[in-house]
């Protein structure tokens, strides 16, 4: 869809985004959380995710359709250069390149804070269900990423058990002395402008 215009998260987006969110909440295991959040946290977490990293959603017809951000993978110092990936697209946009056009701008914006290592933490199941198929992994592959752990039995929802894997994406070299990660803030204007 060449129609699809990216840009940077506002916060009275918080009610479409997680209008969006609560599908995934109730009704599958994309998601590990079970309870919906309200939208005062929607907010809170939005500006927790800005603070220093990029933000993104994606509009088709001037409605939101999409969004998708990044956060510390673990926390250390030493992890700076890796991100975990988060996306979610309304119910009714998946297969249609919207999370495609996310991950490349996305792409586009990590080389551009020295980012080298997208990660993504995805639900996966031997056995798809009502609740959980592999649509995801198998996405996150297409984007380049490939399968670098698996954990067993490790989420419980809807009184059942389901697999975690994560997947990664190098998306640059791994110099002796990597540049220093910048904070999308000092970035954004060169990468997404308003």
């Amino acid at each position: 869809m060449s129609n699809i215009k990216i840009r940077n998260v506002r916060l009275e987006d918080a009610e479409r985004l997680l209008e969006i969110y609560t599908y995934y909440v109730e009704r599958t295991v994309i998601t590990f959380e079970w309870e919906v959040p309200s939208v005062e946290e929607f907010r809170r977490r939005i500006q927790h995710v800005t603070e220093k990293y990029p933000y993104i959603v994606a509009e088709l017809d001037g409605r939101v359709v999409g969004y998708c951000y990044v956060g510390p993978f673990v926390g250390r110092k030493a992890y700076e250069w890796g991100v975990e990936t988060s996306i979610y697209l309304d119910s009714e946009m998946r297969h249609q390149g919207v999370g495609g056009a996310l991950y490349r701008k996305m792409e586009e914006i990590l080389k551009a804070m020295h980012v080298l290592n997208m990660n993504a933490c995805i639900g996966y199941t031997e056995h798809e269900d009502e609740y959980l198929n592999n649509n995801s992994a198998q996405f996150h592959a297409h984007m380049g990423y490939r399968m670098v752990g698996r954990f067993m039995n490790c989420g419980h929802k809807f009184h059942r058990w389901y697999d975690m894997v994560w997947m990664e994406k190098i998306i640059g070299e791994h110099p002796a002395n990597p540049l220093p990660v910048a904070n999308y803030n000092d970035v954004r204007e060169d990468v997404l402008p308003e």
